[in-house]
C-alpha cells in the first residue's frame, strides 16, 4: 500500500507528519496524522489512536490538541486519521446538516444507500489503517491503545469493547456513549445502518456493555460546561452500565469546560500518561 507524504515537520524531536493514501475500504482518497517521537534506530514503539469528533478532519487535533510534548517525553506514537471519506462523489447529508455525512462517519460501516459504497470508517479505523501504519511506521502492533472525543470518543469506546485483546487502554473526551438513545446517534445509525436498533447495539458502548462487552479499565472526562451534556452526551448512562458491570470507571467532571479544544488539550496529558503507563505493563 503506498503512502505519500503531505506534509512533514520536527516537533520536540520528533516528525510531525501527514500522509495520504488509496483507501480500499472507502474508495476515496484518506488523509490522517502521524506523530513519531524520538527513539532509537530499530525501536518499535507503542501507538495510540485518536478518533475525531463531528465536522474534524485529522487537522483539528493535529493543530490544537497539544499532544507532541507528551508523546515525545513518554516514547508514544499518536495517529489520528479522519473521520468520513471525502471527494466529489461522496455523498452527504441531504439537507447539508453538519451531523450526518461529510465529517461524521461515526465510526460504522454503512449498509444503507447511497452511504453503503463509501462509509466504512469501522473496518478503515480498526483494519486497513492500521495494517498500513503497521507497514510504514516504527509501531508495536501489540501495544496498542484508543482515545477520541465526541463522536469519536463513541467510536473509541466502541472500538475497545469489542477488540479488549487489542487495546491496553481506552479513554475518552466528552464521548457520546449512548448513541441509539441520543439525537445525534439516532440520526447517524439510522441513516448508516437502518431501522433494526438491534443491529445499532454493536456501535453503542453503553449497549455492548448490556449485552456483556468489557474493557479492563476506562478513562473518561467531560465538561460541565459542555452545551451538548444533557441531551447528546449522557455520562450517566455508562456510569450506570460500568458500575452493573463491574468495569473500572474514573469518570471526572471538569468544572467550567465546554466542547472544545480548549477542554482537549487541557487534559490530553493527563489521559497521555494514564494510556502509556498500560502501553508499559
Amino acid at each position: 500500500m503506498t503512502v505519500q507524504t503531505v506534509s512533514l515537520n520536527k516537533s520536540h524531536g520528533g516528525t510531525q507528519g501527514v500522509y495520504k493514501h488509496a483507501s480500499a475500504e472507502t474508495g476515496t482518497d484518506m488523509t490522517f496524522s502521524v506523530y513519531v517521537p524520538p527513539h532509537q534506530d530499530g525501536a518499535r514503539l507503542p501507538v495510540v489512536w485518536y478518533l475525531s469528533g463531528l465536522t474534524c478532519t485529522h487537522a483539528n487535533v493535529t493543530e490544537k490538541g497539544e499532544f507532541r510534548s507528551a508523546c515525545a517525553d513518554l516514547g508514544l506514537v499518536f495517529v489520528a486519521p479522519d473521520t468520513s471519506p471525502r471527494g466529489d462523489k461522496v455523498p452527504g447529508d441531504p439537507a447539508g446538516a453538519y451531523d450526518f455525512g461529510l465529517g461524521a462517519g461515526f465510526y460504522v460501516d454503512a449498509i444503507q444507500e447511497p452511504f453503503a459504497h463509501n462509509y466504512r470508517m469501522w473496518s478503515y479505523v480498526t483494519e486497513e489503517l492500521p495494517k498500513l501504519v503497521a507497514a510504514n511506521f516504527p509501531v508495536d502492533a501489540g501495544r496498542q491503545s484508543i482515545l477520541g472525543h465526541s463522536m469519536g470518543g463513541h467510536g473509541a469506546l466502541t472500538v475497545a469493547l469489542r477488540h479488549p485483546d487489542r487495546y491496553r487502554a481506552a479513554s475518552a473526551f466528552a464521548p457520546i456513549v449512548a448513541p441509539s438513545q441520543v439525537p445525534w446517534g439516532i440520526k447517524a445509525l439510522g441513516g448508516y445502518l437502518g431501522g433494526d436498533r438491534q443491529a445499532w447495539r454493536k456501535h453503542d458502548a453503553v449497549a455492548l456493555i448490556e449485552d456483556g462487552a468489557r474493557f479492563s479499565d476506562l478513562l473518561v472526562d467531560y465538561g460541565d460546561a459542555d452545551s451538548f451534556l444533557a441531551e447528546q452526551l449522557r455520562p450517566e448512562l455508562l456510569k450506570s452500565a460500568c458500575e452493573k458491570a463491574n468495569i473500572p470507571l474514573t469518570l471526572r467532571r471538569q468544572g467550567g469546560y465546554d466542547h472544545s479544544y480548549f477542554f482537549i488539550s487541557s487534559f490530553m496529558g493527563d489521559h497521555l500518561r494514564w494510556h502509556a503507563a498500560r502501553l508499559r505493563a
